[in-house]
């Protein structure tokens, strides 16, 4: 069983599959060039300090995002039992 979270909400050493991405037009396609793409495998590395950024690795590569934009990517995650 899969749950739908926020980017945002994701736990450091936890993974999921990237299904939803809402926000402008700009910044939908800067992320989309950065391969956050529906159904990519993103697993959060860590955080700052003070909560955010949060390090994501995505594709290869690790991609720092402030909280505000990580609310607005939805992710699956599986259930833990």
């Amino acid at each position: 069983m899969c749950i739908k979270i926020r980017l945002s909400e994701m736990e450091p050493d936890s993974q999921g599959r990237i299904s939803e991405i809402i926000m402008e037009e700009k910044k939908e396609r800067r992320l989309l060039d950065l391969g956050f793409t529906e159904g990519t495998k993103i697993t959060c590395i860590g955080e700052s300090f003070f909560g955010s950024p949060k390090a994501y690795r995505i594709r290869g590569a690790v991609i720092a995002l402030r909280t505000s934009d990580a609310g607005k990517i939805y992710v699956e995650m599986e259930e833990k039992e």
